[in-house]
């Protein structure tokens, strides 16, 4: 944990992502719609909350670059009990501006590797480091540092509570995004889903989903206290201090390792309208998803497989870049 993070953010709060595996990343479409996914979240040098996107499959940074409006949500579909000593851990959310930053493709690959080996190195245990040198089409990276600008968080994770809120002081400056790409985006990697319940069939285990809405500009990610399927989509109920926002929204459910060693996800979007802290989600489709067996036989299966289709995209991505492949580097000690 940074000395700036510290001394800037809620002390209730300060650990919390620094701990954590992984919080729901927002951020907008151009058309305004929020769009969430599970990612790991990692403590800036200056304070800020920084995730990561593969330089292959780069929309989550190129929507922050674009409209820099973002937020952070650090929940957990079933919580972490208590055991009668230690106090379940607080659910945070964090509002603020994205720095995108892909300038320095081969500094940033070695900052993924080091840290993410650090924190989640479980998936990659036993693995010769001659093979994880060929995994630069996972490792090469584009980072979006978060710069706060609100947090707000339930204590010990209780979502009947009212919340507690916190407001960045107004002299908060925010860098500007690394220049965008030259050159036209590549192609999306395969055609969108044809139809949302298959993929809303799997979401019913992955616990209660994360809503993501947007008030005044700005996505909000909370955790659903209770979320019942109905032949449209979902009715849901939000937590106490969030009022339901109608319009676009997104849903996401996942679970995950105790170290992202697998990873199951399930994304949809549609529109909602609600009232109170009741919230009607009509689905409209399904996003594509990456999700990790458990098994490990299967889930290096998976991981060798998207390595086939997305290895093809890195030098591409690298050159609208105007960069050469960063290479997979081991971590100095």
């Amino acid at each position: 944990m940074t000395a700036s993070a510290l001394t800037t953010w809620p002390h209730e709060v300060a650990d919390v992502f620094e701990a954590a595996m992984v919080c729901e990343y927002a951020s907008l479409t151009r058309d305004g719609r929020p769009v969430t996914w599970p990612v790991t979240p990692y403590v800036g040098a200056a304070g800020s909350l920084d995730v990561s996107t593969g330089l292959t499959y780069p929309d989550k940074a190129e929507r922050a670059r674009r409209d820099p409006r973002v937020a952070l949500l650090c929940s957990s579909a079933d919580g972490a009990a208590s055991d009668g000593v230690h106090p379940r851990s607080p659910v945070v959310l964090v509002q603020g501006q994205a720095t995108v930053r892909d300038a320095d493709l081969q500094a940033n690959t070695d900052r993924y590797v080091r840290e993410s080996l650090a924190k989640t190195g479980a998936g990659f245990a036993g693995m010769p480091w001659f093979l994880v040198k060929r995994l630069g089409w996972y490792f090469a990276r584009i980072w979006v540092e978060v710069t706060p600008e609100r947090i707000v968080w339930w204590p010990e994770g209780d979502l009947s509570r009212t919340p507690e809120v916190w407001t960045a002081s107004g002299d908060v400056v925010v860098p500007a995004s690394d220049p965008a790409p030259t050159g036209p985006r590549l192609p999306s990697r395969s055609a969108p889903p044809a139809d949302w319940r298959p993929f809303a069939d799997r979401a019913g285990r992955l616990g209660e989903p994360v809503v993501t809405m947007v008030v005044d500009g700005m996505p909000l990610a909370v955790r659903t206290r209770s979320a019942v399927r109905n032949e449209a989509g979902f009715d849901l109920r939000l937590p106490v201090g969030v009022q339901a926002a109608e319009g676009p929204v997104c849903l996401t459910f996942h679970r995950h390792g105790p170290a992202m060693e697998w990873q199951e996800n399930v994304v949809l979007v549609g529109t909602a309208t609600g009232d109170s802290d009741r919230l009607s989600v009509r689905v409209e489709r399904a996003l594509n998803d990456w999700s990790l067996p458990g098994n490990r036989r299967e889930r290096n299966r998976s991981f060798l497989g998207q390595g086939k289709i997305l290895r093809k995209r890195l030098e591409a991505e690298a050159a609208r870049r105007d960069q050469p492949v960063p290479r997979v580097r081991r971590p100095h000690a």
